[in-house]
C-alpha cells in the first residue's frame, strides 16, 4: 500500500489529526454504536480500532522515509491547529477567565499580607509596591529570574546535562528531530521498559505520551510531540509517583504529591461521557478547580488501552479509571501535601537540582516509589526543573494548602530593594524567613 492510498483508506474510517493521537474512530460513529449493547459497542469499536491501526501502521512505514517527513511535519501542524482553536472556543476562554481570576486573588492576599499597594496595570499584570521597593508579576510569572535562565531551564536535554554534572539522578534519553526519528528508535532498542517521547522545550505537558515501546508508538508519539517544538526528547519513563517540590533561593517552600487524573464510572456513562462531565464540573467550580481540563490526546488513548478500555467503554460502577499517565491535568482532588513524606536526601537533591540550573523560584518535579528513601535507592529520577512554576496545586488540593505567594513576593520586594542599593529592608516587608506561612482557608 502506498501512502495516498492508506493515507486514502484512514479518512473512509474517520481520518481526522486524531490519526496521530490514536483515536479508534470517529466521533459520530461511536455515538451511531451508542445504540447498541455495551458488549457490541466494545466488540464493534474494537474491531474498528484493529482496521484502522492496519492502515495506519501500512502508512507510516512509508512515512519513515525522507520523502515522507514532510507529511509527518503536516500531521503535527493539524494538531497544533486543533489544540489553538480549542483554545479559542467558549471553554477555552472561561478557563483563561478562571486562571486569571485565580492569580489576581493570590497576588492581592500576598501584597496585604506583607503590607503592599497593588496596581493592575494591564490584563494580568501587577504593579506591587512598599515603600521605594516595587515589582511586577503577571500570574506565574515574576521578576525572581532572569531571562536567560529561564531559557536555560525550558530546555530539558541542557537541564539534563546541567544534573548530569552534579551527580543527580536523571532517566537515559535521546535527544531527535522528526528528520531523525531512526536514531531515536534504535537508541530505544538498547534498554528494556517503557518510554516517554515530549517536546524538548517546555511546553507544560502538552505533546507528552508515556508508556511508548514500539517503532510505531514512537512515530505517533513523535508527531504529537513535534506540534509543540521541532526539538523531541525520549525519555526512559521511571516508575513510582511525581512529587513537585517549590523551592525559593534554595528553601522548600512546599511539597505536593500529584497523581494522575481520573474520573469515578457510575456503570451507566462510557468514558468520553465520564470525560466531559468532569470537564464541566471543573468548568463549573471557578478558580478552584476550572484552570485545566482533559484533553484527548495520545497519552489519554494509551493510558486508557493499558487497563483494555477506550473512551467507548462503560465501566462497573465505582471503579476509578487513570485517565492519563501525564500529571499536568489533574485536578485538586488529585493533589495531596507531601512536605512530611520526604526524606533529607530527596529535599537536598531538589535543591541542588535548581541550584544547578541557576533558579531562584523554582518546581523541581521528581519521580519516586518511596519518598523515605534516597533517589538512587528507589531508583527514583529528578525529571524537571520549572521556573514560573503553577500555585494553584500549593492552593487547592486535597487538604490544607499554603499561601506560596507570600513568601514569593516578600523575596522579591527585597530583590528589588537590593537593586536599589537599599541597605535595610523596605518598610513593613520581611525577609522570606520571617514571613508566617500559613495554611489557605
Amino acid at each position: 500500500m502506498g501512502t495516498t492510498s492508506g493515507l486514502n483508506s484512514i479518512a473512509r474510517n474517520g481520518f481526522s489529526p486524531d490519526f496521530a493521537i490514536g483515536t479508534s474512530f470517529h466521533v459520530s460513529n461511536c455515538a451511531a454504536l451508542s445504540k447498541h449493547p455495551r458488549t457490541e459497542v466494545r466488540a464493534t469499536c474494537s474491531a474498528r480500532l484493529f482496521r484502522l491501526n492496519f492502515h495506519v501502521m501500512a502508512a507510516i512505514r512509508q512515512l519513515l522515509h525522507k520523502s515522507g517527513q514532510a507529511v509527518l511535519k503536516a500531521f503535527a501542524i493539524a494538531i497544533r491547529a486543533r489544540d489553538w482553536y480549542s483554545r479559542q472556543r467558549p471553554e477555552g476562554r472561561l478557563l483563561g477567565k478562571h486562571r486569571s481570576q485565580f492569580y489576581s486573588a493570590v497576588w492581592r492576599e500576598a501584597a496585604a499580607e506583607v503590607g503592599a499597594n497593588v496596581e493592575l496595570l494591564h490584563d494580568d499584570v501587577f504593579e506591587i509596591r512598599l515603600g521605594q521597593a516595587l515589582t511586577r508579576t503577571r500570574q506565574t510569572a515574576t521578576a525572581a529570574d532572569d531571562p536567560v535562565t529561564l531559557d536555560v531551564a525550558a530546555n530539558k536535554p541542557l537541564v539534563y546535562r546541567l544534573l548530569s554534572k552534579r551527580g543527580l539522578r536523571i532517566p537515559n534519553y535521546c535527544e531527535f528531530t522528526l528528520g531523525s526519528i531512526g536514531q531515536a528508535i534504535a537508541y530505544t532498542k538498547q534498554f528494556a521498559g517503557e518510554w516517554v517521547v515530549k517536546p524538548a522545550n517546555g511546553a507544560a505537558g502538552r505533546g507528552a505520551t508515556t508508556g511508548v515501546v514500539t517503532a510505531f508508538d514512537l512515530v505517533r508519539a513523535a508527531i504529537a510531540a513535534a506540534a509543540y517544538d521541532s526539538n523531541l526528547l525520549v525519555e526512559q519513563q521511571a516508575q513510582g509517583d511525581v512529587y513537585r517540590l517549590l523551592y525559593l533561593n534554595g528553601k522548600l517552600l512546599d511539597a505536593v504529591q500529584r497523581s494522575s487524573p481520573s474520573v469515578l464510572a457510575d456503570g451507566r456513562s462510557s468514558i468520553r461521557k465520564l470525560i466531559q462531565l468532569e470537564n464541566q464540573a471543573r468548568l463549573e467550580s471557578g478558580p478552584l478547580g476550572g484552570q485545566t481540563l482533559i484533553r484527548r490526546d495520545l497519552d489519554l488513548h494509551r493510558t486508557l488501552a493499558k487497563q483494555g478500555l477506550s473512551l467507548c467503554s462503560v465501566p462497573k460502577r465505582g471503579t476509578v479509571v487513570t485517565l492519563k499517565t501525564v500529571i499536568n491535568e489533574n485536578s485538586a482532588a488529585d493533589n495531596v501535601s507531601a512536605t512530611g513524606k520526604l526524606c533529607h536526601s530527596i529535599i537536598e537533591d531538589g535543591a541542588a537540582a535548581a541550584d544547578a540550573i541557576g533558579v531562584r523560584l523554582a518546581g523541581v518535579d521528581v519521580i519516586t516509589r518511596d519518598p523515605r528513601v534516597p533517589l538512587a535507592q528507589s531508583g527514583g529520577i529528578i525529571l524537571e526543573v520549572n521556573t514560573t512554576p503553577g500555585y494553584h496545586y500549593h492552593y487547592h488540593r486535597r487538604d490544607r494548602g499554603i499561601a506560596v505567594a507570600i513568601p514569593i513576593l516578600s523575596s522579591l520586594l527585597l530583590q528589588a530593594t537590593e537593586k536599589l542599593g537599599s541597605s535595610g529592608e523596605p518598610g513593613g516587608a520581611k525577609p522570606p524567613d520571617a514571613v508566617i506561612y500559613r495554611a489557605t482557608p
